[in-house]
């Protein structure tokens, strides 16, 4: 089954000179919701940038089936989500969660390993 991405090829301006991936899970590519939590890790390749990008309400079995992310390019992301650009030159390890209300974003804690709180 093809997914029905939000944006279509057509839609996407070009917001931010990289070429890097992504992982964004379909609740913003497929769902149209906002970004409520990135986290930057070290990159898998070349083309990846570390960056993971989720709603925020996605529960842990969503997370697990790999049917319900993709890797796309960062600057797809920003097409769905432009309050995430002032962000993406954080260094590795890095976290944010979206404030309550707006394009406001909060650094929290985050280990790479699981060890957060």
């Amino acid at each position: 089954m093809d997914k029905q991405y939000r944006l279509t090829p057509d839609q996407m301006k070009s917001l931010i000179e990289s070429t890097q991936g992504c992982l964004a899970t379909d609740r913003i590519t497929v769902d149209g919701e906002l970004v409520g939590y990135m986290q930057r890790e070290e990159p898998l390749s070349e083309n990846d940038s570390g960056w993971r990008f989720f709603a925020g309400d996605e529960s842990d079995l969503y997370l697990q089936l790999p049917q319900n992310h993709g890797f796309h390019t960062l600057n797809a992301i920003c097409n769905y989500d432009p309050a995430i650009i002032p962000f993406l030159e954080y260094e590795t390890p890095c976290a944010f969660l979206r404030a309550e209300e707006g394009d406001e974003f909060d650094e929290v804690m985050y280990d790479p390993n699981g060890d957060d709180e």
